[in-house]
């Protein structure tokens, strides 16, 4: 039988999720932590995952640390993050537990690097958030000024 090997990727853990050690499929690995077969697919092939374990039948295993490093992923997507930064942040996720001395310091100003980036790119995402916003409001005037057709 298959065992798993555990990676902790830092604060992305799943209170609710499955134990650690428990194994799950890849179908039921997508489904909690909301991202398609595919996804989860073109990620290992990319090396940002990879299955703690192979059934006996070849079926990718994972465990409650990989589904961690699955939502670290998912969540740098949208913040536009290359496959590279998100590869360099895992790698710099995993080392941070066993690190010490000046290895240790270089994994934070890293990890504050990537901080940065992300809080830079939250505000620029709030930004393009609210121009759209204000033209949809500037749409719904024009409607309510000339007549909706639905009313």
């Amino acid at each position: 039988m298959a065992t798993a090997t555990s990676r902790d990727t830092g604060p992305e853990q799943h209170a609710s999720g499955p134990p650690a050690d428990r194994l799950m499929q890849i179908g039921e690995a997508a489904e909690r932590v909301g991202l398609s077969i595919r996804t989860i697919r073109h990620y290992e092939e990319a090396g940002l995952i990879v299955p703690s374990a192979r059934s006996e039948g070849g079926f990718r295993l994972y465990t409650g640390p990989d589904l961690d490093r699955l939502a670290v992923v998912k969540r740098m997507k949208p913040l536009g993050f290359t496959l590279d930064e998100m590869r360099d942040l895992l790698t710099v996720l995993d080392a941070l537990d066993t690190a010490t001395g000046a290895a240790r310091a270089e994994l934070l100003d890293r990890l504050e690097m990537f901080h940065t980036a992300a809080t830079t790119r939250v505000t620029a995402l709030r930004d393009q958030l609210a121009t759209a916003e204000g033209f949809a409001d500037t749409l719904r005037d024009r409607l309510d000024h000339h007549g909706s057709p639905a009313g």
